[in-house]
């Protein structure tokens, strides 16, 4: 654990690290390095703000050793603030009045010893700021109040038991049910904040931000709050602090006092901190959601090397068309007018069909947005007209294509196209290379995630640009044909290096090994060392460039040559005689056993990519609009997104259905990534549509009668009303990423004096 800190800290990349230094790291993946990155953050995060604490404390001479004591022992960040509440700076409150006027000594006296009549004793301290007794304990009030809401024990335990007891409570403010329809399943609903999803917590967030809906964070189990509940929270409030009604004099002054600490300070903090607990671990599964559906969107099958036409559809402006060559460079672009208003069909297909044959064009990349499926028409009649063409058509995402077309690097790399032709363009290369063309967007355009305008910038981005560079490195890079951006996503190669990259390669021709990378400016030996296994150089001078062995590694392979024979391209691909070999006998100080096995794969299968094979959907003839479906239909589809609560489906109708988790599979799923990701080919049933409201349900389970579907996307799924309490909701909203740290690995990260 402390080498892995120990080379994040030296500057390597997280892809080097799980691929090249597994005998020093004990084999940590890059999901469980990236897991360490982030509790590693937040560790470090923590001892700054302990830091601080302590040095504020200090500075006010409250400083004992008890306290620095406690402090030291806090192991969140929520429990540091609970300690530091009271003796944090804050604007001048009624008990500091209280105390400044000499009534602490009441407050104190009356809570030790309730035998003393309250208001005969407040008598006793009117002074000149303290009119009479009524309002000495209103001023030893404020001060028990305030003692009792900064007890961070308390408060802990309050907190605890208010997360697992408690519930969401949302209703529909008056006159807004018309207006905020999209938010109906939660016009009238409650369920216990522990079984809440990511998805219904945004969803109502957003209602509540868009003044639709009322929300309440309860503390309690029931429908109201009743009285056994609110006396549970007061008891434990009046037991921390040895308060009981035995009927001496101040019994009940002390009972009023902790009924009004927990009404007005304690149940409001309260609130706002599980609110904020809410919203941290709802954005924290949207993110592993959204880059979950990005991993594999980036790592979504390529089409290959294979000259592409892209069509970017549209109705009064006309189909943008773009073709591209094998490598992706723009050789042909027109427009074309075969919808309305123009209705072109003959001469639009006429001018497809020349392009098509003029550049030996394979394959037909349909934009997925506005005319899609009129456009979608226009390439199936291309193909039966044509068929000597041999054409092969599929819909492709755009989202985010506009995005690209306006971008400063689309009007560097395609300056002579308008920024509508660029779209079309980054359509055809999608489909050709979808990891190569999307690392050119902003990650949040791509679309895939879940209310990803509600979540933490900087947290979306972090993790985001993480599972970018993991995917890159995944399947490597040509180091002659890849782009500026997508070289910037290589291990060790920042947005300077790439640009160098590039102008030595177009300075100097192709790279003919990774040696003469060293050339290249400001790429010095620990750049060289983070990226020269992930830069591959296709038919170059020597084979291994050309594979994931990294050049630090090629006097192993020498050794290997040495007990085998013959040459290396004799070793390449020669499954039976790599098989065996016994990894143990090539092993040496600097490469255990999990790299000399590593190695020996890569010498079976050099540059392997780990995407799978390129498959395209047919759309059902006939059926263009959510008005032509039919319950009970079965249609072949494209997921175009996985969310906690199910996966959304392009079935060619402009509008996604949606397969409920429990419509995925005969067997129950937790994950609806277990079953399905972005970009799978399936077959589904319709089993409910519902066309004011623009929502379709699905289901993979085609055997099965078809039912209403239950509820989702943006008014979420599932609905509780009335008096019944929320049931069990079995479904969670999990997700392929990585699992949290764990106590073991909090533990290693503390005895490496890296966080408490």
């Amino acid at each position: 654990m402390r080498a892995a800190v120990e080379l994040l800290d030296g500057g390597a990349t997280v892809p080097f690290i799980a691929r090249y230094r597994k005998e020093v790291t004990g084999e940590l993946d890059d999901a469980q390095l990236r897991t360490l990155e982030e509790r590693l953050r937040y560790l470090r995060e923590l001892e700054e703000r302990r830091t601080a604490v302590l040095e504020s404390i200090e500075a006010q001479g409250k400083l004992d050793d008890a306290l620095r004591a406690q402090i030291l022992a806090a192991d969140s960040k929520a429990r540091l603030e609970d300690i530091y509440l009271p003796f944090k700076p804050k604007r001048r409150t009624k008990a500091q009045a209280a105390r400044e006027a000499g009534l602490e000594p009441l407050a104190d006296t009356l809570l030790a010893d309730p035998t003393q009549d309250p208001v005969a004793l407040a008598g006793t301290f009117t002074n000149e700021q303290v009119a009479d007794a009524a309002a000495a304990l209103d001023g030893a009030r404020s001060i028990l109040v305030e003692r009792f809401a900064e007890d961070a024990d308390l408060i802990g335990s309050l907190r605890e038991r208010m997360w697992t007891r408690g519930r969401l409570v949302a209703r529909v403010r008056e006159g807004k049910e018309q207006e905020g329809a999209k938010f109906a399943d939660y016009f009238d609903f409650a369920e216990p904040y522990t079984k809440l999803p990511s998805h219904r917590i945004l969803a109502m967030l957003r209602g509540e931000k868009e003044e639709v809906l009322d929300l309440d964070l309860s503390p309690y189990e029931g429908e109201e709050a009743d009285l056994p509940d609110e006396r549970d929270y007061e008891q434990r409030i009046a037991a921390r602090f040895g308060i009981a009604d035995h009927g001496r004099p101040a019994d009940k002054w002390l009972g009023d006092t902790v009924r009004w600490a927990w009404r007005t300070r304690i149940l409001v903090r309260l609130g706002l901190d599980l609110r904020g607990r809410l919203r941290q671990e709802a954005e924290d599964e949207a993110v592993k959601v959204f880059a979950a559906n990005l991993r594999d969107l980036l790592l979504a099958a390529p089409a290959g090397t294979r000259a592409t036409m892209g069509l970017d559809p549209g109705f009064r402006t006309g189909v943008k068309v773009a073709v591209v060559d094998a490598t992706g460079k723009v050789v042909a672009h027109d427009t074309v007018y075969p919808h309305q208003p123009a209705n072109k069909w003959d001469a639009a297909l006429n001018t497809l069909a020349k392009l098509a044959g003029a550049h030996g064009v394979e394959l037909v990349a349909i934009g997925n947005g506005t005319a899609s499926r009129e456009t979608d028409k226009l390439a199936e009649e291309l193909i039966k007209r044509h068929p000597e063409l041999k054409l092969t058509k599929a819909m492709v995402s755009e989202a985010g294509a506009s995005v690209y077309s306006a971008s400063a690097y689309a009007s560097q790399e395609l300056p002579d196209l308008n920024v509508s032709i660029r779209g079309a363009v980054s359509i055809a290369r999608r489909l050709q290379d979808p990891l190569a063309e999307l690392v050119k967007i902003d990650p949040k355009s791509i679309g895939v995630g879940q209310y990803q305008h509600d979540l933490s910038e900087v947290k979306l981005s972090r993790s985001l640009d993480a599972v970018v560079e993991d995917c890159v490195n995944a399947v490597g890079v040509d180091v002659n044909t890849a782009s500026a951006p997508l070289l910037t996503r290589v291990s060790g190669v920042t947005a300077t290096l790439a640009d160098n990259i590039v102008a030595h390669r177009d300075a100097n021709g192709p790279f003919r090994t990774r040696k003469a990378l060293k050339d290249v400016a400001r790429l010095g030996p620990k750049a060289f060392e983070q990226c020269a296994g992930f830069l591959r150089i296709p038919g170059g001078d020597d084979p291994l460039d050309a594979s994931a062995v990294h050049p630090e590694a090629y006097p192993v392979v020498r050794r290997i040559l040495a007990k085998t024979g013959g040459t290396v391209k004799e070793l390449i691909g020669n499954g039976a005689a790599l098989r065996a070999l016994k990894p143990a006998e090539f092993a040496d100080e600097t490469f255990g056993i999990p790299t000399v096995t590593d190695i020996l794969g890569e010498l079976d299968k050099p540059g392997r990519d780990p995407r799978p094979a390129f498959r395209t959907a047919t759309f059902k003839e006939g059926v263009d609009t959510i008005g032509d479906l039919v319950v009970g239909m079965v249609l072949e589809g494209v997921v175009t997104n996985v969310a906690a609560f199910g996966a959304f489906v392009d079935v060619g109708v402009h509008q996604d259905g949606l397969v409920h988790v429990s419509a995925l599979s005969s067997k129950f799923v937790k994950d609806p990534r277990e079953v399905v990701k972005p970009g799978d080919v399936v077959t589904c049933k319709v089993v409910s549509v519902d066309v004011p409201r623009k929502r379709i349900g699905l289901s993979l389970r085609l055997d099965d009668e078809a039912q209403p579907a239950r509820g989702g996307g943006q008014g979420g799924s599932g609905r509780e009303r009335g008096p019944r309490p929320p049931r069990q909701d079995r479904r969670g909203s999990g997700s392929s990423a990585p699992a949290p740290v764990n106590s073991a690995m909090a533990d290693a990260l503390r005895r490496a004096g890296l966080g408490r």
